[in-house]
This record gives C-alpha cells, sequence and structure tokens, in this order.
C-alpha cells in the first residue's frame, strides 16, 4: 500500500514551513500516490510557501499569546476555540495515517485533535531549546525528531530521535569548482570572500554592522556577498560595487556558500544546520528578538564544540572589529572552526524523518 494520507503542520516562519515541505517531497517520493495535506495559519507566509511548492493547504484562524499586555490577547481563546473545531472537520473529512507537526502555532489544533482520534503524530522540533507547542505536544506523539543533544530537558526521553535537520538539496553538494558561482556574482576568484545572511525579510543591526565595516573590509582586500534582506534592500543596494554584491534575497544558496571564505549569519535552526553542512568558518549574531532566545541558545551548542564563534547584538561595537580580524588573519583557526562545524552535519535528516514516519505507519513502531 502507498496510497497512505499525511497531514502536514507548521509554519509562521521559514523554520517551520521549509522542513515541512522537504518532509513532504520526501513523502511522495517514497510513496507516489499518496496524499498530502497541509495546515497552516490563515494568516502567515504559509498559505502562499505551500502552494507554490506545489500542495493544497488550509488555513486556521490562529496566532499565539502577545508578550506585551495587548487587547489581541482577548481573541486568543476565541481563536484556540475556533481552531480545534475546524482542525476537527479537517481531521475528520481527510482521515490521515499520521500527521506530522514541525512547529508554529497551527499544529497545536491538528496534532492535539490527531492524537485524541488516535492518529499517530510525529514531531520535528528544529531548535536547540524546544518551541512552546511542540512541549505541549509531546506527550500525545509517538516520535520527535530532533536536532540537537540534550533534547530529554523538554521532551520524554524514549520518544527522542536525533535526525537532524531538513535542509536543501542543493546543499547536499555544493559546486565542485567555483568558476561558474562567482561568475554569478561578477565577483574575483582572487580574493577572500565574506558571505553575509540576515535573513529573508533581513536584520536591522547586521546591515548596521557592515556598513560600519564597508572600509574596514576593503582595507583587508575583502569583496563581499551582502544579503540585507527585502525589507531593507532599497536602502542598501547604493553600496553594491565591483566587490560588493548586495542583494535582498539570494536565490541560488549553493553559489553563495561555495564562494564564501567567512560566513556571517543569524542562527536560526535552519542556518545552522545548511552552516553545518557548508563547512566554513562562521560567526553567528544570533536575534535577540526570538522566543527564549532560541537563537543563541542554538549558536552557543556549536560554539560548546568549537565549531563557530558567536557575538551578541549588543557586543558589536566593542567585538566584532576584533574577533573578525582575529579570524581572518588566522588560517589555523579558519580551518578549525570549519572541520569542527561540518563534523556537526546530519545530511540525511529529511530522509530519517521519514525512516521513522515510515516505521510507524507500517507497524514497526516500538
Amino acid at each position: 500500500m502507498d496510497n497512505y494520507r499525511f497531514i502536514l503542520s507548521g509554519g509562521g516562519t521559514g523554520g517551520h514551513i521549509y522542513p515541512a515541505i522537504a518532509i513532504a517531497n520526501e513523502l511522495k517520493r517514497r510513496f507516489p500516490k499518496a496524499e498530502i495535506l497541509f495546515v497552516g495559519a490563515s494568516d502567515r507566509m504559509e498559505m502562499e510557501k505551500v502552494p507554490q511548492a506545489g500542495y493544497e493547504i488550509k488555513g486556521l484562524w490562529i496566532s499565539g499569546l502577545q508578550r506585551r499586555l495587548s487587547w489581541k490577547n482577548l481573541m486568543f481563546p476565541i481563536k484556540v476555540i475556533s481552531s480545534l473545531i475546524k482542525a476537527r472537520n479537517i481531521v475528520n473529512t481527510f482521515k490521515p495515517h499520521v500527521a506530522i507537526g514541525t512547529g508554529g502555532y497551527a499544529s497545536g489544533p491538528v496534532l492535539r485533535i490527531a492524537s485524541g482520534k488516535g492518529i499517530p503524530c510525529v514531531l520535528q522540533e528544529q531548535n536547540s531549546y524546544a518551541g512552546i507547542t511542540n512541549k505541549i505536544l509531546a506527550s500525545r506523539v509517538s516520535r520527535i525528531c530532533v536536532a540537537y543533544d540534550g533534547m530529554d530537558k523538554f521532551f520524554p526521553k524514549e520518544k527522542i530521535v536525533k535526525t537532524g535537520n531538513p535542509v536543501r538539496a542543493s546543499l547536499i553538494r555544493l559546486p565542485e569548482t567555483g568558476t561558474s558561482s562567482y561568475a554569478y556574482f561578477d565577483l574575483r576568484p582572487d580574493k577572500n570572500t565574506v558571505l553575509v545572511l540576515g535573513g529573508s525579510l533581513g536584520a536591522r543591526r547586521i546591515n548596521e554592522l557592515i556598513e560600519d565595516q564597508l572600509t574596514a573590509f576593503s582595507k583587508l582586500g575583502l569583496q563581499l556577498i551582502w544579503q540585507c534582506g527585502s525589507l531593507y534592500y532599497e536602502k542598501y543596494r547604493q553600496f553594491g560595487s565591483e566587490r560588493v554584491f548586495v542583494t535582498g534575497y539570494l536565490n541560488q544558496m549553493e553559489h553563495a556558500y561555495r564562494v564564501a571564505d567567512i560566513i556571517i549569519s543569524r542562527s536560526g535552526a535552519g542556518s545552522v544546520s545548511e552552516l553545518c553542512l557548508v563547512g566554513k568558518p562562521v560567526i553567528f549574531i544570533p536575534s535577540p528578538n526570538v522566543a527564549e532566545d532560541h537563537q543563541t541558545k542554538n549558536a552557543q551548542a556549536l560554539v560548546e564544540r568549537g565549531a563557530a564563534l558567536m557575538i551578541q547584538e549588543r557586543d558589536l561595537a566593542s567585538e566584532f572589529k576584533k574577533q573578525f580580524e582575529e579570524l581572518f588573519h588566522s588560517k589555523e583557526i579558519k580551518e578549525q572552526l570549519g572541520k569542527n562545524i561540518k563534523e556537526l552535519a546530519l545530511p540525511k535528516a529529511t530522509e530519517h524523518i521519514v525512516d521513522e514516519i515510515v516505521q510507524i505507519i507500517e507497524g514497526k513502531d516500538d
């Protein structure tokens, strides 16, 4: 039998959406006749990104509690009830064999209803600090796929499987030579290249830092690929030059990773997993504006293994120039960081997650 039905739920950010799409693609590869349905939050980016990937999605009227006092919190109980009712209708109609949650508010009602009906459920937790939805659901699911050690702080140990995070297939094997990659950015192969990644929307403080450091980078003979984010492109495009490639969004990440000698990046779970595969020296600048400061915890897990450097936003003015130049001038440090981060890579994460799902649907679950 391969005409299984799978519900995947998760979203709000790319960090929840893209792993779900990667899992769906692998399920479809193994079970071409399978039916796959996504469920997301009706006003979030998954409602656009999932159909672009070729899958049907249904939306729930759901959001999280605001951290500050807000009138929007008065609507929270109503949204939860509404989402549970709609999730029950979706599950009753679709009748999935397995429900898979990748985090985000929408996965809460879906997996709660599915598990209550005896449908096996699988969670995929991307971060080193578990999200609130996944922590709430942990007792109700069959398996929890994680990317970091020590996740038994949040989840029942017997349910945890370390699989890693799904990453884009194009990054499993980077271009063998950099010729086409340098040409893609119109950069020179005889110069060291710094790659700056602030996320698809952009990171204000990182952009300010890079603007401040442009002269210093020039004095070091560096060229730059600066992904400043769609929100900031109009502001920073003026700094583009023969040695500075400025873009709002990078469509061909494999080319950027191929030419990079040093990478400056946020430390969302997806970025960390990709950078482990890439195996280049990285300076992480975690976003301070995320739940439970999880980006700092993601980066710290690598720093403790000698696999990356980390500078907090509040320390950039005093620490960045010193740490960057020490890294740039030390071949030994660059090689050690690249070697150590590469050892943490889990390139078959998507396949291993689907292996766990297959064990469940084939009745081999322990």
